[in-house]
């Protein structure tokens, strides 16, 4: 009897390890190469079939390359980190909430070492970013769905798929689509944005040397990013709106199209002039440009928000937070039953992922967890100056994690499984290329 589960993993291992959808420049990473490209390519979608695969990758690049990756001195900056936050969470003022927060940063720090070693040149940096693009596809079009037909999902199918398609979006009105609120799709889809204009730029700048392979890439590009714009507009986010203009804005500097950058500028412009522009300037704009945008920009879609659900009030509770106890902080996840205690109102997060760790676990780790981050994108930015080829790639992915940064200064990511892989995601292929590059 105990054969027969045998046999079915050596059968399951064997078929991961022909399924290739790219090929790894190492063969013996090939396996976790095959884990891991599939698991994304199921994670907006299918994500518990999607994590178990990039468990799995990970699990099996540990074993090979242990010796490897605790080599990395960088891997032990995490290491540090770690233990630091299972210390603060013994002394936090909810001990219980604190060491479940854990689990929003000590496995993707183990994550981050795996991808890290596995993601080695700028040609798997494409790979994963067609992925992620691709299979974004799929989401815009349940999100249309979702707002334009009514669709909705079913109930039963949730425990499988860990979503349900909710009718009209949630909150009502704004597309949510396989994620469970309308500004996690808005993060998730300002990354896969961004890195869809990057790739279909340089699909473009190499549509003269590839010609059937070439137009398909690039049609389907087009496509992607198309869907994924519309439906990051419809998302009703505006920070996400503000990353994907500002993105649009910085690939048209980095590439000189002068006439890009004017009608973006234009654009932004002048719906800012409608939003918050003299009169009467910002009359005659409001006749043209649709109050969907002017109107979410100044709040007057959702007048009087309650006090306590203003992001003000938030992040000066959580600063206090932080000047209270500025060393270890109150824990992870304490903020959530904190700002219950003060202001009756249930909130999981300030909208501000750093505010947010300060008040969590104190200025000094917030300070080591960022330096860390601004380390890699340091080298990745020195990188960048002195490599000739393979630039606008690294640049992409430069752009696309910035990108979350910013989301993340007035809302939090971190809480969302999916957003929460990418961002760790595309920060280990950033070191792991430049890594081997410097």
């Amino acid at each position: 009897m105990r054969a027969k589960p045998l046999q079915f993993l050596t059968y399951a291992r064997g078929l991961l390890t022909h399924l290739k959808l790219f090929r790894h420049p190492q063969p013996q990473l090939q396996f976790a190469w095959n884990c891991t490209t599939w698991g994304l390519l199921l994670l907006s979608v299918m994500p518990p079939f999607g994590a178990l695969a990039l468990l799995i990758g990970a699990i099996a690049l540990w074993c090979q390359e242990w010796r490897s990756l605790l080599q990395d001195r960088f891997h032990w900056v995490l290491g540090v980190l770690g233990v630091w936050l299972i210390a603060i969470s013994s002394v936090a003022a909810n001990p219980g909430d604190s060491w479940l927060g854990l689990g929003n940063f000590l496995p993707f720090f183990l994550l981050f070492a795996a991808w890290s070693r596995l993601i080695q040149t700028p040609h798997q940096l494409r790979q994963i970013g067609l992925i992620l693009v691709f299979s974004s596809i799929p989401v815009s079009i349940l999100g249309c769905g979702q707002l334009w037909a009514a669709w909705a999902g079913i109930s039963q199918l949730e425990p499988i798929l860990g979503w349900i398609l909710v009718k009209n979006g949630e909150p009502l009105g704004r597309m949510s689509s396989t994620f469970m609120h309308a500004n996690t799709l808005g993060a998730y889809l300002q990354l896969v944005f961004i890195l869809g204009l990057g790739l279909w730029i340089e699909a473009r700048d190499h549509l003269g040397r590839e010609k059937i392979p070439g137009k398909l890439q690039l049609i389907w590009l087009s496509i992607a990013v198309i869907l994924d714009g519309v439906a990051l507009v419809f998302t009703n986010s505006r920070n996400a709106w503000a990353i994907a203009a500002l993105a649009c804005l910085v690939f048209a500097l980095y590439r000189g199209w002068v006439w890009l950058v004017g009608l973006v500028a234009g654009m932004v412009g002048a719906i800012a002039w409608s939003a918050f522009g003299l009169e009467p300037g910002r009359y005659w704009l409001r006749k043209v440009i649709p109050a969907f945008f002017w109107a979410r920009l100044t709040n007057q879609m959702y007048p009087d928000q309650p006090l306590a659900l203003q992001r003000t009030t938030q992040w000066q509770f959580a600063w206090d937070l932080t000047l209270a106890r500025p060393w270890t902080g109150w824990g992870l996840r304490n903020f959530t039953a904190l700002y219950l205690e003060k202001t009756q109102t249930q909130l999981n997060h300030p909208h501000n992922l750093f505010l947010m760790l300060t008040a969590e676990t104190g200025i000094p780790t917030t300070l080591l967890f960022l330096g860390a981050i601004a380390f890699i994108l340091a080298r990745a930015i020195l990188i960048l100056i002195r490599q000739a080829a393979d630039r606008l790639i690294l640049f992409t992915y430069l752009v696309a994690f910035t990108g979350l940064i910013l989301f993340n200064t007035v809302d939090v990511s971190l809480f969302d499984f999916r957003v929460n892989t990418l961002g760790w995601l595309i920060l280990a292929a950033i070191w792991g290329v430049v890594r081997l590059g410097s």
